[in-house]
């Protein structure tokens, strides 16, 4: 049995979770689930799966471009240099969460990245270990049957956690994983699944 959905006014099916939002859907269509490698990228979805816990995706893409100005565009060293003055300018700041775990978190985890940058010559050659640096191509009908965290995120987070990682519970980075390209989770009757599956880094 398959979520029942009609095509957008554009004619296309998507994963019902983005709605019709634009920001969301322009997200869904772009981003989600492609493959990434880039380090401070990847640096900017760890922070922002970090910052969603308890809130919408929608609220933190909402917030993206205020969080990319507030951390200094992801620049993993210059984030992990932030200082007490820099934090207190943070817990101020309304365009973001003003959490000040979350935020003392991504402060942490830029200078545990460092370490791991310094350890595995990349983050993204670490991370992606964990799927044996291959998409996992998942082949979902209905939302219900997407996991919300598997073998591969409790591993990742449990190896986060012992590098001194926060905010990294298995739903968190299964979230990252899903977002990074590391599963494919788009629906199999979403228009992405199958450019999705296009996307094997050679």
């Amino acid at each position: 049995m398959t979520d029942i959905r009609s095509a957008g006014e554009d004619g296309r099916v998507r994963c019902p979770w983005c709605g019709s939002d634009p920001l969301y859907r322009d997200y869904h269509d772009r981003e989600w689930g492609v493959p990434l490698h880039d380090d401070r990228r990847l640096f900017e979805m760890l922070v922002l799966e970090g910052a969603q816990a308890g809130l919408s995706w929608l609220t933190i893409l909402r917030k993206r471009e205020q969080y990319r100005l507030a951390f200094a565009g992801f620049a993993i060293d210059r984030v992990a240099a932030f200082t007490d003055s820099d934090r207190q300018r943070l817990v101020t700041d309304a365009g973001i969460v003003r959490n000040r775990l979350k935020i003392n978190s991504a402060i942490n985890n830029a200078g545990r990245v460092l370490a791991i940058q310094e350890e595995f010559g990349s983050l993204a050659a670490y991370l992606w270990r964990f799927v044996d640096n291959r998409t996992i191509h998942n082949a979902w009908r209905t939302m219900a049957e997407i996991p919300a965290r598997t073998g591969e995120s409790d591993a990742m987070s449990r190896d986060l956690k012992k590098r001194g990682f926060n905010f990294v519970g298995s739903t968190i980075c299964y979230a990252l994983m899903q977002s990074v390209g590391m599963v494919n989770d788009h629906l199999v009757d979403c228009f992405r699944y199958e450019e999705t599956r296009q996307m094997e880094r050679h």
